[in-house]
């Protein structure tokens, strides 16, 4: 079943793809070019372009149509499951499982995954079903994973209201001062590098805010709790590096480290409401076994 959402632009200026992905969190840039181009939103009742720039008052209308029949694949890979309704799924998830398929790796991914152990799960983008939000591949921890259209309609809402409280843990290279405060800087395609995100100007990027708070400083690293206010690509990453505090294990924006084979960061704590009943509840995970010992063999 198709369904539709609206709003009015309230500022002039705004490319219509980027105005679209700020109000529809979990749809990616790619297909709402694709819903634009295919004559699926419409300015003041008119269809255009993904590059046309809004005027104040311009009336959007989007219609998402009913998921195309899904060539995923149901595969038995365990999984940690911590939480479940009839709604929704909160997964623990392991560093090294990537989210849902793509380029370079089809299935063995966290959608098959919940395939194999929920048949029935739907909503959200054709080939991503259940997913509101991710995590990269080698980042572990928690992710809520949406078990019909409607619990992805409220949980989506909720991220981009920004009601959902996210709390990483990451290690990072250099003794990070102050022990608490906010990175605001805007985030977009790398242009020297188009498969990383970079801090850009402001015009080129898209708003992009996230809290600390030092945790412990561990010879000359540092132990940090790490709060995305939005969730732009690879935002506490690229952001920590930005400041000259690169997260350990993180070839991309930091360094190799012999210690570790994947980056230092792990989802360790939710805080949302429920689709079910709108009770607010909170879920943590206690930080893996690999990123212990680094702790244990940098304290020693």
């Amino acid at each position: 079943m198709e369904t539709r959402h609206s709003f009015t632009a309230d500022t002039a200026g705004l490319r219509l793809d980027k105005a679209i992905a700020s109000q529809l969190e979990g749809i990616s840039r790619a297909r709402i070019q694709r819903l634009i181009e295919q004559g699926l939103v419409r300015v003041n009742s008119l269809v255009s372009k993904p590059s046309y720039r809004l005027d104040k008052g311009d009336e959007v209308v989007i219609t998402i149509p009913e998921p195309e029949p899904s060539h995923l694949i149901a595969q038995k890979i365990p999984i940690q499951i911590i939480y479940e309704d009839k709604d929704i799924l909160v997964v623990d998830k392991p560093a090294g499982l990537s989210v849902h398929p793509g380029p370079g790796h089809p299935d063995s991914t966290l959608v098959n995954a919940v395939l194999g152990y929920a048949p029935q799960v739907c909503g959200g983008e054709a080939g991503r079903p259940g997913i509101v939000h991710r995590l990269d591949k080698d980042t572990s921890g928690l992710i809520i994973i949406a078990l019909n259209p409607e619990s992805h309609v409220y949980l989506a809402n909720q991220f981009k209201t920004r009601q959902v409280k996210k709390t990483y843990t990451a290690l990072v290279r250099g003794n990070l001062a102050p022990a608490t405060g906010f990175i605001d800087a805007p985030i977009g395609r790398d242009r020297s590098h188009r498969k990383k995100m970079a801090v850009t100007s402001a015009g080129n990027g898209r708003l992009a805010r996230t809290g600390y708070r030092v945790m412990e400083y561990i010879s000359s690293y540092t132990l940090l709790q790490a709060m995305p206010e939005t969730g732009r690509t690879h935002q506490i990453r690229v952001h920590l590096a930005a400041i000259g505090h690169p997260i350990l294990g993180d070839t991309t924006y930091g360094f190799h480290s012999s210690l570790l084979s994947r980056q230092f960061l792990h989802a360790s704590s939710l805080i949302f409401k429920l689709p079910s009943s709108g009770d607010k509840v909170e879920f943590s995970s206690p930080l893996p076994q690999d990123l212990e010992k680094v702790i244990g063999a940098l304290r020693s």
